[in-house]
């Protein structure tokens, strides 16, 4: 654990010694604000149309987490599937470029201690990035009176969703010694996950519905709207980690192929 420690505060030194890991929080609490601002403003707005014209069925069910909280959330997510890439390009296409990666894989650390150690940094940085977000609806509760248990398992959703997206661009990174290429292909897989229920829906839902099923999955965007929704369930949960697991074993692999090239 004292190895994977160095490796995590060595990688997270390295961020924040750039002005990547600053432009990044800047650019993602702008965006964030940005977000929660329409969000606000377009709930006022239909509260007072609905007000206006008397949909009192409607004004029932609305509310601030289902109507304001969860679409917040959802934006930041996506927000997260184009930044984390730019976050994670860097831990393994580094030490390529650099010529540092023979010296890693030669000191007396393990290839888990490296593969988790650049993880944790990763999941670090992605749980400031939460933070951010969670203070947004935390405004809510000086004004409003959104559900503590939705809010927070929205939460929980970010969190997530960000690590499993920390997880596949360390893969990505550890495949390639171009940053850029890592960049691509870390945003085209997180693309493709939350593509994967539209193209269970519209491409093999009617003839092959257990692959639709499958697809449906595999798609993280399907579990995390179940969080969004406050529903915690451990099926939801054990995706995320297997998720990570499944990329980090990617990882592994990779970088321990490297011995015998």
């Amino acid at each position: 654990m004292k190895q994977i420690g160095s490796i995590a505060g060595r990688e997270l030194r390295s961020m924040f010694v750039s002005p990547i890991a600053y432009g990044v929080m800047s650019l993602f609490s702008i965006l964030a604000g940005v977000f929660f601002i329409l969000d606000v403003a377009w709930f006022n707005e239909m509260l007072m149309r609905m007000q206006q014209y008397q949909a009192f069925d409607e004004l029932a069910q609305w509310n601030l987490n289902d109507s304001l909280i969860g679409e917040f959330y959802g934006s930041m997510s996506v927000v997260l599937m184009f930044l984390i890439p730019g976050i994670t390009m860097g831990l393994y296409a580094s030490e390529k470029s650099n010529g540092t990666e023979e010296l890693l894989l030669t000191s007396p650390l393990t290839i888990w201690d490296i593969v988790l150690g650049k993880f944790l940094a990763g999941a670090v940085f992605v749980t400031l990035l939460t933070l951010l977000v969670g203070m947004f609806p935390g405004l809510l509760f000086a004004y409003g009176d959104p559900e503590v248990g939705k809010t927070m398992s929205g939460l929980l959703g970010i969190l997530l969703v960000g690590w499993t997206y920390v997880a596949i661009g360390g893969f990505a990174s550890s495949i390639t010694r171009n940053q850029i290429i890592a960049f691509l292909v870390s945003f085209v897989v997180l693309l493709t996950l939350l593509l994967l229920p539209a193209v269970a829906d519209f491409g093999v839902a009617g003839s092959a519905p257990a692959v639709a099923e499958v697809l449906r999955y595999l798609s993280a965007a399907i579990h995390f709207e179940q969080l969004l929704k406050g529903l915690v369930d451990t099926a939801d949960l054990a995706y995320f980690a297997v998720m990570i697991g499944v990329f980090l074993l990617l990882t592994k692999a990779s970088v321990e192929s490297v011995r015998w090239r």
